[in-house]
C-alpha cells in the first residue's frame, strides 16, 4: 500500500510543477511579449515554436520512456528545467522563437512522460487520469498566481522562471525516487510492444483530443492577453484570465470522476464540449471584464472533461498490456493542439482582431461537441500490432 501510494504521489508531482510551470507562462505571455518587443502575429509565429518543437521529441521520449521508466521522466523534467529559464531571456522574434522551440521540445516530452506513468499506474491500481488532470489544473491557477502577485511587486518575468525551473527540478528528484515503477523487465517490454500511431482508433481520438487541447490552450495563453490588450488591465489583473479558467478546470475535472458513473463518455465528452464553447464564444465576445470572467468560467468547466475523458477512451480500446502506449499515442497526438493552438490564435488575430480569432476557437470546440455527439464508433480492443 505504501509503494502505491508513493508512486500516486511521484505522479501527481509530476502533474503539478508541470500545471505550475504553465501557469506562471500564461500570465507571464504580455510580460515576455513586452519584453522581447513583438506583436501578436510574431508572437504567434514564436508560440508556433513551442508546438514544433514538441512535435519533434514526442516519440523519442515515449520510446525513452517504455526502455527507462521513470528514470527517462526524471530526466526530462531536468532537461525542461533549463529550457524554463529561456524565454525570459529572449530578446527580439528570433531569439524568442529559438527559446520557445527548445522549451517545446522538453514541454512534450514531460507531456508524454507523466501521462504515461498515469496510464500505468491507473492501469495497475486504478482510476488516476482525471484526478492527475485536475491536479495539473489546480496547479496552473497556482502558478498564474503567484506569477500575477510576482509581477505586480516588481519581480521580473526571468526571475519568475527561474523559480519554475527549480521547481521542475525538485520534481525530477522526487520522481526519480526508486519505487515499484522503475525500468520494466525484458519480458514486460516484449508484451507492450506500442500500438501504430496508424491505428485507425487511436488516431481518431487523439483528432479529437488534438481539438479538446487546441481550445484548452487557446484560452490559457491568450487570456490574459485579451483582459490586458482588449480591457487594459494591469499585468497582475491580466494573470486572473489564466486563473479563473484553470480553476475551473480544476473544478470541472473533479466532478467529472463522478459524471462518468451516470454518462456514457462520448454523452460526457459531447456535452462539456458544447458547454465549452458557449463559454468561449461568451468569453469572446464579452463586453467587459466581469462578463469575460464568468464566461472564463463556463469555457473551463466544459473543456475540464474532455481531455481526460478521451484519454480514459484510448485505454479502455487498449488491452491491459498495451493501455499506457496507447493512451501515450493518443496524448502526443493530442499535444499538437494543445501548442498549435495558441499559436493559430496569434496568427488569426493579426488580421481578424484578436475577439475574431477566439470566435473561431468556438467554432472548434462545437465541431468537437458535435463529431463527439454523432460518433458511433464503438470501443474494440487493440492488441500490439494495432
Amino acid at each position: 500500500m505504501g509503494l502505491v501510494v508513493l508512486v500516486r504521489v511521484q505522479v501527481l508531482v509530476g502533474f503539478g510543477v508541470f500545471g505550475v510551470f504553465w501557469g506562471a507562462w500564461g500570465a507571464l505571455i504580455p510580460e515576455i511579449q513586452r519584453q522581447a518587443g513583438v506583436g501578436n502575429g510574431e508572437l504567434g509565429v514564436a508560440v508556433l515554436m513551442i508546438g514544433l518543437g514538441a512535435l519533434g521529441s514526442m516519440r523519442p521520449a515515449g520510446a525513452a520512456v517504455d526502455r527507462f521508466g521513470r528514470s527517462a521522466v526524471a530526466v526530462i523534467l531536468l532537461l525542461m528545467a533549463a529550457a524554463a529559464v529561456l524565454p525570459g531571456l529572449a530578446h527580439g522574434a528570433r531569439v524568442l522563437m529559438a527559446a520557445l522551440a527548445v522549451l517545446g521540445a522538453a514541454s512534450g516530452a514531460v507531456d508524454v512522460g507523466v501521462n504515461t506513468l498515469a496510464s500505468e499506474e491507473e492501469s495497475r491500481s486504478g482510476r488516476l487520469m482525471n484526478a492527475a488532470h485536475a491536479c495539473f489544473s489546480a496547479c496552473v491557477v497556482l502558478g498564474a498566481l503567484g506569477s500575477g502577485l510576482a509581477l505586480e511587486r516588481g519581480l521580473a518575468a526571468d526571475r519568475v522562471l527561474l523559480l519554475t525551473a527549480v521547481l521542475l527540478a525538485g520534481a525530477a528528484v522526487v520522481i526519480g525516487f526508486p519505487g515499484p515503477a522503475g525500468r520494466p523487465s525484458a519480458a514486460s517490454r516484449r508484451d507492450r510492444r506500442r500500438p501504430a500511431v496508424t491505428d485507425r482508433p487511436l488516431l481518431a481520438l487523439g483528432a479529437l483530443c488534438a481539438l479538446a487541447y487546441l481550445v484548452e490552450n487557446a484560452w490559457q495563453s491568450w487570456s490574459a492577453v485579451m483582459l490586458r490588450s482588449v480591457f487594459h488591465t494591469g499585468s497582475g489583473a491580466a494573470a486572473a484570465g489564466p486563473v479563473v479558467f484553470a480553476a475551473a478546470a480544476a473544478v470541472g475535472r473533479l466532478a467529472g470522476h463522478g459524471l462518468t458513473a451516470r454518462l456514457p463518455q462520448r454523452h460526457l465528452l459531447a456535452l462539456g464540449a458544447a458547454v465549452a464553447a458557449v463559454g468561449t464564444l461568451g468569453a469572446a465576445l464579452a463586453p467587459g471584464v466581469r462578463s469575460m470572467l464568468a464566461a472564463l468560467v463556463v469555457a473551463g468547466l466544459g473543456t475540464s472533461v474532455c481531455a481526460p475523458t478521451i484519454l480514459s477512451l484510448a485505454g479502455e480500446q487498449a488491452r491491459p498490456e498495451v493501455r499506457s502506449s496507447a493512451v501515450a499515442v493518443v496524448a502526443s497526438i493530442g499535444y499538437g493542439g494543445c501548442l498549435l493552438g495558441p499559436a493559430a490564435v496569434g496568427l488569426t488575430a493579426s488580421s481578424a482582431g484578436l475577439r475574431g480569432a477566439l470566435c473561431g476557437v468556438a467554432g472548434v470546440a462545437a465541431v468537437l461537441a458535435l463529431v463527439s455527439l454523432l460518433s458511433s464508433t464503438r470501443p474494440r480492443p487493440l492488441d500490439a500490432e494495432g
